[in-house]
């Protein structure tokens, strides 16, 4: 008798120790394969955490050469959020016209105005960029973050948050850009979007209208 009793309260103990340690939060690093129009800016993004963090974790990794089946280092995610919230690439777009305030993924951008244009998107192909290859105006590698303009609308080093694209090359409902490049068919309210990836996929884009959030 006395030595069943004894096996059940060890049992209770244990199962109450397991039970303090599934429900403590622990921090590790997550794996992420990766799939075509991945860029460290797009998953430090989804799985926010800080993009020099991110590329930090990933040493041999070059920016410019992420292809789908890399497995990538996630650093410090916490195992008890549930898979739904770490695989969600969804944000908040929260807009104050009143105090020209507006926020997404969770910072807050004051902006002068807002501007309707026409979207496209361009890719490294050399086609697409002519004889200087894959450099915007100023010889600067593109990057996502990349957008030609028609500089008489938008002037060159203007920086905007994008809104309203759709595209898996993409971070969802917005991101930061810096007008940095020009074409000889941005005219008027059109941009043209750099998108890593191949030229097949970024084709796919197509067009779109977005609304652009001129940033202070």
């Amino acid at each position: 008798m006395n030595t069943k009793f004894k096996k059940i309260k060890m049992m209770v103990a244990v199962m109450g120790v397991a039970l303090v340690v599934q429900s403590t939060p622990i921090h590790a690093d997550a794996v992420h394969v990766t799939k075509e129009g991945d860029t460290f800016f797009k998953l430090s993004q989804q799985y926010g955490v800080s993009l020099d963090k991110l590329i930090k974790a990933n040493p041999n990794t070059q920016e410019n050469n992420i292809y789908a089946g890399i497995n990538l280092t996630i650093p410090t995610v916490k195992n008890t959020v549930s898979a739904a919230s770490v695989n969600s690439t969804e944000s908040t777009l929260n807009v104050s016209p009143d105090q020209k305030v507006v926020e997404a993924w969770g910072k807050t951008f004051n902006y002068s105005k807002t501007v309707q244009v026409k979207a496209t998107a361009y890719s490294a192909a050399a086609s697409e960029n002519g004889k200087w290859g894959a450099v915007d105006y100023f010889g600067n590698p593109l990057k996502l973050g990349t957008i030609a303009v028609d500089p008489k609308v938008i002037p060159m080093g203007t920086k905007v948050l994008v809104t309203g694209h759709d595209h898996n090359g993409l971070p969802n409902d917005a991101f930061v850009a810096t007008a940095t490049d020009a074409g000889s068919a941005i005219k008027g309210n059109r941009i043209d979007i750099f998108i890593p990836g191949s030229q097949k996929s970024v084709s796919s884009f197509g067009f779109q209208q977005v609304k652009l959030f001129i940033i202070n």
